[in-house]
């Protein structure tokens, strides 16, 4: 299994505005702490926005915070509306033209295997990724003041 660009960059932005705290921070201030392209972030952020993870103020001193606490953000629900497949493998797809399908279980196997991995996603939040003894050092390589 691999987690999308797209998705890293979700959960880098939500890490990054719960460690900000309610102060807004900018696109350009997440792209530069990550070295990420700005123009890629801009549409995480956006999709973000829409499904109710951020807040956008806009205006001279607009920006970005959570519009969540942290402990309500599931990694588990987060990676299901930002991944767009999770099919592990080709049978598990509508397009699935592999022949020995009716008699294989390895589709049961691997459906099983994404359970158990989505299972243990579910049970985190965003919050969990964020103790208090990392705050620190999140500040100090995130380049918060």
């Amino acid at each position: 299994m691999h987690i999308t660009r797209y998705t890293d960059y979700s959960l880098r932005v939500l890490i990054y505005l719960a460690v900000h705290g309610e102060r807004l921070a900018t696109i350009q201030e997440i792209a530069d702490s990550y070295e990420i392209s700005k123009n890629h972030l801009m549409k995480v952020v956006h999709q973000l926005n829409l499904k109710g993870y951020i807040e956008s103020v806009r205006g001279k001193n607009g920006g970005l915070r959570l519009h969540r606490r942290p402990e309500d953000i599931t990694i588990g629900v987060l990676i299901r509306e930002t991944e767009p497949d999770l099919a592990l493998v080709e049978c598990f797809s509508s397009h699935n033209r592999c022949k020995i399908t009716p008699v294989c279980d390895l589709k049961n196997i691997f459906s099983e295997a994404l359970q158990a991995f989505m299972d243990t996603l579910d049970s985190y939040t965003l919050a969990d990724m964020l103790p208090d003894r990392h705050k620190p050092q999140l500040l100090r390589l995130l380049q918060i003041a």
